[in-house]
């Protein structure tokens, strides 16, 4: 009995070293994907373009982006969350599609927390309000009071109902009481261009979508919604100390793959991804593109974060008045 009992301790050992070493093994049999959720340009698509560059040098295989925007990135998330469970699909995805959609529409094609891995936060992002260069305003007071002396008249783009543009519309036109008309696009790109054109008043963009625009003169940055000043623009006043209070908000964006992901597929992405962002030339993009990096952290910490910034929107948005069919 002695030597059967020695015989399954050893087949019990034997098996836990082989799971350990197919854990730390795992590599991807083939192309991976990232799934921009929102129109190339913007700051979804170009963080999810700098991870699966640095992702393909260390996982030794390609990692493509493709975009599949609309529906506020509803569209994406459904396809990553419906795909296998194998860790070559991936959502970029953000504030607004793990954050503030699951608060604000009655019924989702998925569960946002369910149907998914976290797999890693990447970076945060204060929004830019910017306005045309056409604008005859040049502060934010100005254009409040351009906003109040012609009620219904100015107009707000967001990259979609219940983005965090969106968001940062509503909760500015309610605390500054003031009438401004929402027009959603299907990314940060495509309002931009839009702002640029004069179609739609105002804009509270991703920085890094707008910051290129700002800085060679055409488009005006008013504020940034950050409780502090961004590195990336240092010069531009956050929206209290240009005279509103109670617009205070950052997107973020972070990487999740479908639910029930194995948990060395999991672990060795998050161990890639946490690798990519700890490279010094990793940071400074980011930063050049007028984000926030954040420290590597492990996936139940990503997921922790999550389950808070729920809890938080709920707040934020039933505050904001927002709903969606």
């Amino acid at each position: 009995m002695q030597a059967l009992h020695g015989i399954g301790v050893a087949f019990v050992l034997s098996l836990t070293l082989l799971q350990a070493c197919r854990a730390a093994d795992w590599v991807p049999d083939r192309q991976l994907r990232i799934i921009s959720a929102y129109s190339a340009g913007g700051t979804n698509d170009l963080l999810s373009r700098l991870m699966a560059q640095k992702l393909s040098e260390r996982l030794g295989k390609p990692v493509v982006v493709e975009n599949r925007a609309g529906a506020n990135g509803i569209i994406a998330s459904e396809y990553v969350a419906k795909s296998p469970a194998d860790g070559h699909t991936m959502v970029m995805g953000s504030s607004a599609t793990h954050g503030i959609n699951p608060n604000i529409y009655a019924k989702l094609p998925y569960d946002a927390v369910r149907d998914f891995t976290p797999v890693g936060l990447i970076a945060t992002v204060p929004l830019l309000l910017i306005v045309s260069s056409e604008l005859k305003v040049n502060t934010l007071t100005e254009l409040v009071a351009l906003a109040k002396a012609k009620p219904g008249t100015l107009s707000f783009a967001s990259s979609g109902i219940g983005s965090s543009p969106h968001l940062a519309g509503e909760l500015f036109k309610s605390v500054a009481a003031i009438d401004i008309t929402h027009v959603p696009y299907k990314g940060d790109g495509p309002a931009v261009i839009d702002v640029l054109g004069g179609q739609v008043s105002m804009f509270f963009a991703n920085i890094p979508s707008a910051l290129p625009a700002v800085q060679a003169g055409r488009l005006k940055a008013l504020a940034m919604t950050g409780s502090v000043r961004t590195s990336a623009a240092p010069d531009i006043f956050t929206m209290q100390q240009a005279g509103v209070v109670g617009v205070e908000i950052s997107a973020w964006f972070g990487l999740f793959a479908s639910g029930k992901l194995p948990a060395e597929v999991l672990k060795r992405l998050n161990q890639e991804l946490n690798a990519v962002l700890e490279l010094p030339e990793v940071q400074s993009r980011i930063r050049e593109l007028g984000a926030e990096p954040v420290a590597p952290a492990s996936p139940e910490k990503f997921q922790l974060f999550v389950q808070n910034e729920l809890t938080k929107f709920a707040t934020v948005t039933k505050k904001a008045g927002m709903t969606a069919q």
